[in-house]
């Protein structure tokens, strides 16, 4: 089972069976690995039907067509040699899933993310911390949950919703983030904290794939049990920290910035903490993604899958750029 809930929702790339059937061509579930009944693996050409661009045929040969002295129902050399060395229907064709599609709709979506980011971080440069700057932060992070949320729930993907989606959060990312990197938070820069993060967080996704390109990374029934009890720890107590900001203000990320166990601030702990489940997620997010590409379901839920790699890398950015605030300020 999917941990990351753009994931767990979707049909495309779920154990389902039933629910799996919805979002493959046709409507007909295939063992894993397989193709679906009635359509040819990658490659073959289905048996009994004609390449793409060849003419019809009955029985072998052309309509209206025989070949003289040859009997009927038996094609001939030509006409197999013809077939063999037609082009077969390959996943574009069949409008598959492929790998492709998926780094194709993940790196615009990302590049979306991206002009959002560099547009109130240009913002906050030039204007400073206007009203303009923070209608943009803090209502980028609203509309970016709202959607979010919409886009989570939603069975069929929406290219709209899922860009909007990733342009709401550039707009909150690009905002806290310059106030961290400019000073806006606790009053001092942090200079190339920015940097760091982005640099931190590419460093976690790269060993994270690549580990699970070498098979090193997997999860298990166990594990899966054990990151969804922590996840939901983990989220109780960032609902816990978030209110307790909004009453009784005690630091710049509240109890995480200002508690301390062993020296060691509270929010580090759980930031580091917070990574291991976020590559984690990753490893959850590729196998979905593998699946659905072996199951053969349609290229439209290549858009679930940038979302939903989309959400996690949001969520490990934004723990790293913490963790390193927290540190940062605390020297």
């Amino acid at each position: 089972m999917a941990g990351n809930p753009a994931f767990r929702n979707s049909p495309a790339f779920t154990e389902n069976s039933q629910r799996a059937s919805q979002a493959t061509p046709g409507g007909q579930q295939a063992p894993y690995g397989q193709a679906p009944y009635g359509q040819a693996p990658y490659g073959q050409q289905p048996y009994g039907q004609q390449s793409y661009g060849q003419p019809q045929q009955y029985g072998g040969t052309p309509y209206g067509q025989q070949p003289y002295g040859q009997q009927p129902g038996v094609p001939s050399p030509e006409q197999l040699n013809q077939q063999f060395n037609a082009p077969s229907a390959g996943p574009v064709e069949t409008e598959r899933l492929t790998y492709d599609s998926v780094i194709m709709k993940t790196v615009l979506t990302l590049g979306v993310t991206a002009l959002g980011f560099i547009v109130t971080l240009g913002m906050l440069w030039f204007s400073g911390t206007s009203l303009p700057f923070y209608v943009l932060t803090y209502g980028g992070a609203l509309v970016g949950f709202v959607l979010a949320l919409v886009n989570i729930f939603k069975k069929e993907p929406s290219p709209a919703l899922i860009l909007g989606y990733a342009a709401a959060q550039g707009l909150f990312l690009g905002g806290f983030s310059g106030l961290l990197e400019f000073g806006g938070i606790g009053g001092e820069p942090m200079t190339g904290i920015i940097f760091q993060a982005l640099l931190a967080t590419a460093c976690v996704i790269g060993v994270t794939l690549a580990g699970y390109v070498f098979r090193v990374f997997r999860t298990s029934p166990k594990l899966n049990k054990i990151f969804f009890i922590v996840i939901i720890a983990y989220g109780l107590f960032s609902l816990a920290n978030f209110v307790g900001m909004m009453v009784a203000p005690t630091g710049m990320f509240g109890w995480r910035s200002s508690v301390e166990i062993m020296g060691i601030p509270l929010g580090v702990i759980l930031g580091v903490l917070a990574v291991l489940l976020g590559a984690y997620s990753l490893v959850m997010d590729f196998e979905g993604i593998e699946m659905g590409v072996k199951r053969g379901v349609h290229k439209k839920y290549g858009w679930s899958a940038a979302f939903g790699l989309v959400l996690t890398i949001i969520w490990l950015y934004v723990e790293i750029l913490r963790i390193i605030a927290i540190l940062r300020s605390s020297n």
